[in-house]
């Protein structure tokens, strides 16, 4: 039987996704088989390879404009690794305000909302309701500090609904990208495999969690009050 090739999408060249770019993205967790705190967690958890940490290991792939179906990887602490004065991880500190602003950005909330109806939507029943969850991204360039490896691109911040880019990205309108100042100053060092073609690896199942911002992401709409089983947007 003839294999035809006709219908394979073009090669990709392994270029980086230009620094400070604006995209809509949605983010999928990659089970890295240690259980989290609650129920909904199983197996989601990774170890990380150079201290006590553990790590939710996620994967953003840009969903609308010039860069649709790029994908960059990112891990994000979630409990261990250097602690403050009180003894609470330093990373999972910094997790969790990132976790907050994607929910933010995803609902169309006011970040500085603290009613009672908007702090209800930002209750999850574990780290895997965020799994699907799309938001709006600024993405940055992250200069490799090994010449054996190329650069890679990162989530430099969450887009909020109180900036102009949300909006704009909201809508479907492309934005000048804005470049960190964090880029280095010389050329990306080749590398033998693009970020985006690594193989996956054997992973347990993903939680049978599907939050209803896995399939649109438009500002939040009016809603109940959210029931004792989960957030708000699992609801509605």
């Amino acid at each position: 039987m003839p294999l035809d090739m006709n219908d394979a999408e073009p090669q990709r060249t392994g270029e980086l996704i230009p620094d400070g770019t604006f995209a809509k993205v949605a983010m999928t967790i990659r089970p890295g088989g240690i259980d989290g705190p609650n129920e909904t967690d199983r197996g989601l958890l990774k170890a990380s390879s150079s201290s006590d940490a553990l790590l939710l290991d996620c994967e953003f792939t840009v969903i609308e404009g010039p860069h649709a179906r790029r994908k960059f990887w990112q891990m994000f602490t979630v409990s261990g690794g250097k602690v403050d004065e009180q003894g609470v991880s330093i990373g999972w500190k910094i997790s969790k305000s990132t976790f907050r602003a994607m929910i933010d950005s995803a609902l169309g909330l006011d970040p500085n909302d603290m009613s009672d109806a908007t702090k209800q939507k930002r209750i999850l029943r574990g780290l895997a309701d965020l799994n699907g969850i799309v938001f709006v991204a600024k993405i940055r360039v992250e200069p490799s500090d090994n010449p054996a490896y190329r650069d890679q691109n990162r989530l430099d911040r969450v887009v909020l609904p109180n900036e102009k880019e949300w909006k704009a990205v909201m809508e479907g309108r492309e934005v000048a990208p804005s470049p960190s100042r964090r880029v280095a100053s010389t050329p990306a060092q080749p590398s033998a495999q693009p970020a985006w073609s690594r193989p996956a690896t054997a992973q347990p199942p993903a939680p049978s969690v599907t939050p209803a911002w896995a399939a649109t992401a438009t500002p939040a709409q009016p809603q109940q009050t959210a029931k004792p089983a989960g957030p708000a947007w699992l609801n509605g």
